[in-house]
């Protein structure tokens, strides 16, 4: 049984804070980023074009994060608390609005360049895991998302939640959305996918 008493601070810069989550998000971001340049882009027009179009992604995906939390998860205190949405430091992202964030600024980008934002979509589509693996990993740090009680020999006592040991879920979805994913997607881009 494994004991979960880690620090959502990575390291503080001055009075700075630099959370695990924030290095889950960089780490994911650039990872995919040169992958996704180094050996999943054949376009050449759209390696071009991809630097310019992380941007895209970045906000999209902030601001889709952001929007969907407020909306799915903290509806009620969000609307009568306004400013609030905006203190993103303060923590609360969904993947769910990250994922429409995504696609919404694939296709303005896309239509930007009069391109199809399938071909875009894929690419990204095929580096995600990467993001996915480090942001479960960050959720297991954080004590978010944890699993069912439990008396298996892994089970983790998440001592910011209580004293019952549980399935460590994040690191299952670590290892299934993001190890086995990834290697399946790129399993089927090389078997089947000729076309975005």
């Amino acid at each position: 049984m494994l004991i979960n008493n880690f620090d959502p601070v990575a390291f503080e810069i001055f009075s700075f804070e630099i959370r695990w989550y924030s290095l889950a998000y960089i780490a994911g971001i650039l990872l995919g980023w040169i992958l996704a340049k180094k050996v999943f882009i054949q376009n050449e027009d759209i390696y071009k074009k991809f630097d310019d179009y992380i941007s895209y992604l970045i906000i999209g995906l902030i601001i889709g994060g952001r929007i969907g939390y407020v909306l799915i998860y903290n509806f009620n205190f969000y609307i009568n608390n306004l400013l609030d949405i905006f203190k993103i430091w303060e923590g609360g992202m969904s993947f769910h609005g990250g994922l429409i964030g995504i696609i919404i600024a694939s296709i303005i980008f896309a239509k930007r360049e009069k391109q199809n934002p399938f071909l875009y979509m894929d690419i990204v589509a095929l580096v995600a895991p990467i993001g996915i693996f480090f942001g479960r990993i960050s959720n297991f740090i954080n004590s978010e998302l944890y699993g069912k009680a439990t008396n298996i020999p892994w089970s983790v006592i998440f001592t910011k939640v209580d004293s019952v040991p549980r399935h460590p879920s994040q690191i299952y979805e670590a290892f299934l959305e993001g190890i086995v994913l990834f290697l399946l997607l790129i399993y089927f881009k090389n078997k089947f996918l000729s076309r975005p």
